[in-house]
């Protein structure tokens, strides 16, 4: 790529997107394309064709997904399955129709069988079943991989497929409920650190910054701390040892104490 060419990184907000982002603004890259969902909703096939038709991008990095843990997994499948193939479907084919060089797909490592031999290989894809928690994002990040390579078959496409693994980081979902294990767990620690500190403004500007269904501004400490036992995050005060903990019930659990 030539530090001129136009990028376009759809999903730069999100945690892949915008390590890609800034990595490419550290190379001398500046001629970048991003657009927020309320700018472009990659949804609309008519949107996506009408940017495409605009911009021409040269690159295009298909970071853009709706993502979650397991727990929105299961709860959204048809969200998952239909957004995540309707995004895919539109900017690949766009991508095709407008001459873009190269164009990366990010997939997912649950594209692969449940029981597949560890270490996991590429070829095990398709080879069994796959995760029944997550199948239907699975089976669009399949249609995402095939994608790309029929273009590539039929039309002479660059267009490259990745599986990232186990990515966690800066601009992650923090959600309590609907985010990856990782992100979810850092955050009850941090917020249970917090409560064991008392440090209330730093609490709600966790909240603000990542809202949590329930809280308000006008929330009172009692009521987000009642908020926060629904998550597993608990505090208790044992009078006769005057002992203050928090824990956090999480695939067990972590305990701050003092």
């Amino acid at each position: 790529m030539n530090l001129n060419d136009k990028i376009y990184i759809a999903g730069h907000r999100g945690l892949v997107g915008s390590a890609i982002v800034r990595q490419l603004k550290s190379e001398g890259f500046d001629n970048l394309l991003m657009r927020t969902h309320k700018e472009l909703d990659l949804i609309n096939q008519v949107e996506v064709q009408s940017f495409f038709q605009k911009e021409k991008p040269d690159y295009v990095v298909l970071a853009a997904a709706k993502v979650g843990g397991i727990y929105a997994n299961n709860t959204y499948p048809a969200d998952f399955i239909y957004q995540n193939m309707m995004i895919e479907s539109n900017v690949i084919n766009s991508a095709y129709k407008n001459q873009t060089k190269r164009l990366l797909f990010l997939g997912s490592t649950c594209v692969y069988p449940r029981e597949a031999n560890q270490p996991m290989r590429e070829d095990a894809l398709l080879k069994g079943a796959l995760e029944p928690t997550n199948e239907p994002y699975a089976i669009a990040k399949i249609a995402g991989i095939k994608l790309c390579e029929s273009y590539n078959r039929q039309y002479g496409t660059d267009f490259r497929s990745v599986m990232p693994t186990n990515l966690y980081g800066q601009e992650d979902n923090f959600h309590l409920q609907d985010s990856h294990v990782i992100p979810a767990v850092m955050r009850k620690i941090h917020l249970a650190k917090l409560l064991e500190q008392n440090d209330w403004s730093a609490i709600r500007a966790d909240i603000q910054k990542n809202p949590i269904k329930g809280i308000s501004k006008k929330s009172s400490n009692k009521e987000i701390v009642d908020i926060l036992s629904k998550y597993g995050i608990n505090v208790t005060f044992n009078a006769q040892h005057a002992v203050f903990s928090v824990s956090v019930n999480i695939l067990g659990s972590v305990n701050v104490i003092r």
